[in-house]
């Protein structure tokens, strides 16, 4: 069992733990994630770890509360278990150990991105961040992202904060003003991380995305989180979940992403968190 030793609700819809687990903790590393389940039938629900700490034992993960499943988690408070928890699953990121990068967040995205921001900042590349949200009280980590950060923007598709558009609107501005970056990381829903890779590539700028497709056991076996990249089959949970986003079928990526999206509607409907039935 691993004890959720801290809560922080960071929007209507969007929950932080800090969960312990030391020997999981040990081995982590920025890029890498976890599988967690609450129950022995329980779905297994793949997470990227937004932060670690070696010593305390610790780990943190960031979700956000779009099904059955991670609004039964949501529910659970500081002192409840998590049944499982499996990791560190993936690749570490393949990160630079100079230059200047520019990184990009789209919603819960902003997440996974904080471990790979603060592990350039201590090599002492220069990260200008990007943070994007669909509206000002959905924005998350922007302390957490500042804090190792040079400069960080901030865009919402309502304009309630910041530049009223897209983090790929800002990138796109940046670029036109002749900013000069290395590489560009982006990480988010996947149609913004599909307009980020089409708005780099123009420029010709190595872009990063983060793959977070349907998963099952995170290991290779099961084949459920395959997508194409390179005209190759690859698979995130041992390959990626990075990968070069120039080479990303997003297309394939976003028709296997809805693939299960009536069995997910009728959960909801079951699901006492939502007003439905029992949930457990």
């Amino acid at each position: 069992m691993f004890e959720i030793s801290i809560k922080r609700t960071l929007t209507p819809v969007t929950k932080l733990f800090v969960v312990r687990a030391p020997l999981v903790a040990r081995k982590a590393e920025a890029g890498q994630f976890v599988i967690v389940r609450m129950g022995e039938r329980g779905e297994r629900v793949p997470l990227t770890i937004a932060d670690f700490d070696r010593e305390a034992g610790t780990l943190t993960i960031v979700f956000q509360e779009v099904g059955k499943t991670t609004k039964m988690l949501g529910a659970l408070q500081q002192g409840d278990c998590l049944t499982d928890l499996v990791g560190p699953l993936g690749v570490p990121a393949e990160l630079p150990e100079k230059g200047r990068v520019l990184v990009a967040g789209g919603g819960v995205g902003v997440a996974p991105l904080l471990p790979k921001v603060k592990a350039m900042h201590q090599r002492g590349v220069d990260v200008v961040s990007i943070i994007g949200a669909r509206s000002a009280d959905l924005i998350i980590l922007e302390d957490e992202m500042t804090a190792v950060s040079s400069k960080v923007y901030i865009a919402t598709d309502d304009g309630s904060r910041g530049l009223h558009g897209f983090v790929s609107d800002l990138i796109k501005k940046l670029l036109d003003e002749d900013e000069k970056f290395d590489e560009i990381v982006a990480v988010g829903p996947l149609p913004m991380m599909r307009a980020c890779v089409e708005t780099t590539r123009p420029y010709g700028l190595k872009t990063w995305v983060s793959l977070n497709p349907i998963m099952v056991d995170g290991t290779g076996m099961c084949g459920a989180c395959r997508v194409t990249v390179g005209g190759e089959t690859r698979f995130c949970c041992v390959d990626g979940p990075m990968f070069d986003g120039h080479e990303v079928d997003f297309k394939e990526a976003m028709t296997r992403s809805l693939m299960y999206q009536e069995e997910e509607r009728q959960a909801m409907n079951t699901c006492c968190c939502s007003g439905g039935g029992d949930c457990r």
